[in-house]
């Protein structure tokens, strides 16, 4: 039997790692995997606190009674696995539920307390978070909570079924939205294989003692979210859209041939008006000519190339016509994925730290949430890609030297090498035998028959020396990953002006070496900026230690806001979108299979999504 279980969260889900497991081990492994959460929601809800305070109520008799059924029916068929889930955290309710004597959380005396509306009101904008509402049985709660306020209005006994279901279904949706803001939707494990670091901070038990004293359930949900201010303004530009998507989107224009300054064409006026919802230009209340394609229309369309990953030239050519005409829920759903993508990462990135968005090509130093340096970056080709994770740099080393890994000796440089013989002395690389050692000596690359050798045959290691012509340029920014990645310098300089920067190995190429340099030895009196450049001008290599390792971030946006409110898109160089979007968009289907809390007439309206 096949199940899935998704790590680091308060529930599992389909889009979780595949594990083949026994049924009745994996049923135990879920309970220890969750024995953390558990606790925290034992402590968030603690009887003594809430008796005092009101916030928990005894259920009627009978409520009771079928409440306490639910669990032990659900406990039993959790064992055989004998039907289908309908609750996604049932492990986390039952053993809630169990400890508490089954005693409610969001009713009183039949009816739903303020705290059940008020997470209703959460729940319904969930969307604005970029997640799915239909996620937390919304339809069938807000049906429940309607037929029990009708019976209370009627002076009617409430039904103690409803006010079970309803009970536990809010239990389930608080539990699994707080899993959802704290950690995503999704796995990044299984959605996004280069994707190789998660979020795996939790709130430590105090906190959550602290929050229950308190009576502050709605409060401690939403300081689930991440806290950075990128998220946040990703969150009000997906307000933004979802509202132009509310107002008809943005119009089409049609094909034809490129548009540039002074030209007369009657589709400048669709592009005042596409460049104008997206604040991008403003419309002025009187235009002498809308067709023309005057100086306020270029520098909307600047605008717009800038926030799209464009060359900026001002001409509305194929590429700057595709992007204006990608449809509003594109851009939507690119920003929702985003938002899944910040709530992978840690909460804390720390202090000061370097950040690389791969997909927009840029590399930004960060000291106390302001930006201290800026550059462009080239990274990994589309078969080679740069991975995502986290590192940190502990050394740099100027003049380095270059040994070149396997896998571009044979597949990169040997095809060189057998073109023209003299490649190797003309770029300074040295060839030595592998089962040579460190220490083995090089080898005169005239005395090697090179055309007998090939990628299964092939017992050398190259090793390019410090100087102009080294692939590494003349700095150095060294990590500590099995990947081989860093940072470095290139003496293809040429490179960084290019829109597209996606031609390296894997490694990130930085367009400012010096001053990153000068950046992280600013507060090591030995190492001025003058130093830095005599060391390199001499030519010796040299490693130098920094006092405090500075945290690397290597992430992967392809939707974010600036500082100053713009909203930007990058292109998906190497496909990781569609992946997540199909994750998104998938039913959550648990895959604990326990007997279904509700009752059995009433799933197919739960389940209905």
């Amino acid at each position: 039997m096949k199940f899935t279980a998704r790590s680091k969260n308060f529930c599992c889900t389909e889009n979780s790692l595949p594990v083949t497991i026994p049924a009745k081990i994996y049923f135990l492994a879920c309970i220890t995997s969750i024995l953390t959460i558990t606790g925290c929601l034992l402590l968030f809800f603690d009887i003594g606190h809430c008796a005092v305070t009101g916030r928990i109520s005894p259920p009627s008799s009978r409520a009771g009674v079928i409440l306490e059924k639910r669990i032990e029916d659900a406990r039993m068929a959790a064992l055989s696995f004998s039907r289908p889930p309908e609750i996604h955290c049932a492990s986390v309710i039952s053993q809630y539920y169990e400890n508490h004597e089954q005693h409610f959380l969001w009713i009183k005396e039949g009816r739903p307390t303020s705290q059940a509306e008020n997470l209703i009101s959460l729940l319904e904008s969930s969307r604005q978070e970029g997640l799915t509402p239909e996620d937390y049985h919304l339809d069938r709660i807000r049906s429940l909570v309607n037929a029990l306020n009708q019976s209370g209005r009627k002076q009617e006994a409430p039904d103690p079924e409803k006010q079970v279901d309803l009970e536990l279904l809010l239990t389930d949706a608080y539990v699994l939205f707080g899993s959802h803001l704290e950690f995503g939707r999704t796995n990044p494990a299984v959605v996004d294989p280069t994707w190789l670091f998660i979020n795996t901070e939790t709130d430590s038990l105090s906190r959550l003692e602290s929050a229950a004293l308190q009576g502050t359930a709605i409060s401690y949900l939403q300081h689930l979210q991440p806290a950075n201010a990128g998220y946040h303004r990703l969150i009000e530009a997906l307000r933004r859209y979802i509202k132009i998507q509310k107002n008809g989107g943005w119009p089409i224009v049609p094909a034809g041939a490129p548009l540039k300054i002074n030209d007369v064409d009657s589709r400048i006026k669709l592009i005042r008006q596409r460049l104008s919802i997206t604040g991008d230009m403003h419309l002025p209340e009187h235009v002498v000519n809308p067709a023309v394609f005057d100086e306020d229309v270029m520098e909307g369309v600047q605008h717009f190339q800038k926030r799209h990953g464009i060359d900026p030239d001002g001409v509305v050519g194929p590429g700057t016509l595709s992007a204006m005409n990608t449809p509003v829920q594109y851009r939507i759903q690119q920003i929702e994925l985003n938002l899944e993508r910040w709530r992978w990462i840690p909460r804390d990135l720390g202090k000061r730290y370097v950040l690389v968005n791969i997909a927009d090509y840029s590399l930004v130093v960060f000291d106390d949430q302001s930006t201290v340096l800026r550059m462009r970056v080239v990274v990994g080709k589309s078969y080679r890609r740069t991975p995502v994770f986290r590192d940190a740099i502990k050394y740099i080393v100027l003049n380095p030297y270059w040994n070149v890994p396997y896998k571009i000796a044979v597949e990169d440089k040997l095809p060189l090498i057998q073109k023209n013989p003299m490649y190797l002395i003309q770029h300074h690389i040295k060839v030595f035998e592998t089962a040579g050692g460190e220490n083995a000596p090089d080898i005169d690359p005239m005395t090697i028959d090179w055309s007998r050798l090939s990628t299964s045959n092939f017992p050398y290691r190259f090793r390019q020396d410090p100087g102009p012509l080294n692939a590494l340029g003349r700095i150095k920014f060294l990590l500590s990953n099995k990947f081989s990645i860093y940072l470095h310098d290139t003496p293809q300089r040429s490179l960084f002006k290019r829109t597209s920067r996606n031609f390296s190995s894997g490694c990130i190429r930085i367009e400012k070496p010096m001053e990153l340099a000068e950046y992280l030895l600013k507060d090591d009196p030995l190492w001025s900026a003058k130093r830095i450049s005599e060391v390199i001008a001499s030519g010796t290599p040299t490693v130098v230690r920094l006092k405090e390792p500075m945290p690397v971030y290597l992430l992967y946006w392809t939707a974010w806001v600036d500082k100053t409110g713009m909203v930007c898109f990058a292109k998906d160089i190497y496909d990781r979108d569609p992946p997540l979007d199909k994750a998104l968009n998938a039913s959550l289907n648990t895959v604990v299979h326990m007997v279904p809390f509700i009752k059995p007439l009433e799933l197919r309206a739960v389940n209905s999504h």
